[in-house]
C-alpha cells in the first residue's frame, strides 16, 4: 500500500485543554511504517481516562510533546502494511495493539510498533477489541501486582483465595477487574453507583457497595471481610490511606491506578517503615503477551467488554465529552467504518 500520497481522515487537537471543544477534523497523510512498526486501517479505537487527561497538560510538557495531536492508544483493525523487518503480522491480519505515547488511534490509519500488536481472534469484534489493550491489560496486571493469583500459570501471587476490592467497579478498568479476580475463585467486593449495582454484580461481585451508603463511603465491607488487595480505579481526588487501611488484612495491599503526589508519598514512607500494609502507585504498560491472553478470555467468553457508547469518527468529540463527564459504564468506543 503506498501511503506517501495518500491521505486520510483523522481528529486532533494543537494545544493543551479546550476539550471536547478543542478536538479538531482535518485530513492529514496516512503515515508510514517504520522499521518494526504495522500500518493499521482502523476499525474502533477506545477513549480512556489517559487521553483527555494529557490533553488537559497533566503530563506536560512530556506528553503531548509536540503538536498537533492525534489522540488514542488503543487500536483495532486490519494491518494493511508492515515496516522493514515484520515477520510476525501479515497484510490481512486482524489484530488490536497499543501505541503509546505515539497515539494516533482518532483517524482511518495508526502505526503500532509489532512487538505491541497482537492478533484477534475471529470471535472478538473490532469494538470489543479496542477495549483491551489499556483497560483489560491494567485490570490484570494490577491483580498481579496485589498478588492476586488469577491463574496457574499466569504469574499472580500464591494459589489462595483472596478477599479483594475494586473500586469503580462498573468503570473501563473495574469491570474487567472484577471478573478477573471473580473468575478465579476470589472473594470479591466491588463499589460503584446505585444505577450500576446489578451490572457489577451481574460480572462476579459478591458485595456491591453504593458510593452514597455509609459502607460505601467507608469501603466497609457488609460480610466484615478485610481485602487482602485493593484495585482502586476511582479518580477520587483526597480519598487518602486513612480511608483504606482500618480495612485491610494485616499484609494488605493496595493498587492505585490514579496515583496523585500523596500516593507516592506515602508508598515511600510505607518501604522505608517496612510497613506490611502497602500501597503501591501504578502505571501499565501494555505487553503483546498480555493483550494475547485478555483477547483469548474474551475469545473463550471468560471475560466481557461492556461498551457503554459507541461514535463515529465524525461524532468523536461526543465520546471524548462523555469520558470526562465521569461514571461512565464501562468503555466508549470510536468507530471508523463506513458511516452513514
Amino acid at each position: 500500500m503506498a501511503t506517501s500520497s495518500r491521505r486520510m481522515r483523522a481528529v486532533q487537537y494543537d494545544k493543551y485543554g479546550g476539550g471536547a471543544q478543542a478536538l479538531k477534523h482535518v485530513e492529514v497523510p496516512i503515515p508510514t511504517p517504520k522499521k518494526g512498526e504495522v500500518l493499521i486501517k482502523m476499525e474502533a479505537g477506545s477513549i480512556n481516562q489517559v487521553d483527555w487527561k494529557f490533553q488537559k497538560g497533566v503530563a506536560r510538557p512530556f506528553m503531548p510533546n509536540k503538536f498537533p495531536f492525534i489522540p488514542v492508544y488503543d487500536l483495532a483493525g486490519e494491518v494493511v502494511e508492515l515496516g522493514r523487518g515484520v515477520s510476525s503480522f501479515k497484510v490481512g491480519d486482524k489484530v488490536i495493539a497499543i501505541n503509546f505515547p505515539g497515539g494516533g488511534g482518532l483517524a482511518e490509519y495508526a502505526v503500532a510498533q509489532a512487538s505491541r500488536t497482537a492478533p484477534r481472534p475471529p470471535e472478538v469484534s473490532a469494538a470489543v477489541g479496542a477495549c483491551l489493550p489499556i483497560a483489560a491489560v491494567t485490570a490484570l496486571v494490577a491483580l498481579r501486582t496485589a498478588g492476586v493469583s488469577l491463574d496457574a500459570g499466569d504469574g499472580g501471587g500464591g494459589g489462595a483465595k483472596k478477599n479483594v476490592l475494586v473500586t469503580a467497579a462498573s468503570g473501563g478498568v473495574g469491570h474487567f477487574a472484577v471478573q478477573l479476580a471473580s473468575a478465579a475463585g476470589h472473594r470479591v467486593t466491588a463499589t460503584c453507583g446505585a444505577r450500576n449495582a446489578g451490572l457489577v454484580g451481574g460480572l462476579g461481585a459478591d458485595e456491591v457497595l453504593g458510593y452514597a451508603t455509609p459502607e460505601g463511603a467507608a469501603l466497609r465491607s457488609p460480610s466484615g471481610r478485610r481485602y487482602d488487595a485493593v484495585v482502586h480505579c476511582a479518580a477520587v481526588a483526597g480519598l487518602p490511606w486513612s480511608a483504606f487501611a482500618p480495612v485491610l488484612a494485616d499484609a494488605g495491599v493496595v493498587v492505585d491506578l490514579t496515583p496523585g503526589a500523596a500516593a507516592f508519598a506515602t508508598a515511600l514512607r510505607q518501604r522505608v517503615t517496612f510497613s506490611r500494609k502497602r500501597l503501591v502507585p501504578l502505571f501499565v504498560s501494555p505487553t503483546k503477551e498480555d493483550m494475547e491472553l485478555v483477547a483469548g478470555m474474551v475469545a473463550e467468553g471468560k471475560l466481557r467488554a461492556v461498551i457503554e457508547s459507541r461514535h463515529p469518527l465524525s461524532r468523536a468529540e461526543e465520546g471524548w465529552a462523555r469520558s470526562m463527564a465521569g461514571h461512565a459504564t464501562g468503555k466508549i468506543i470510536v468507530e471508523m467504518g463506513d458511516e452513514q
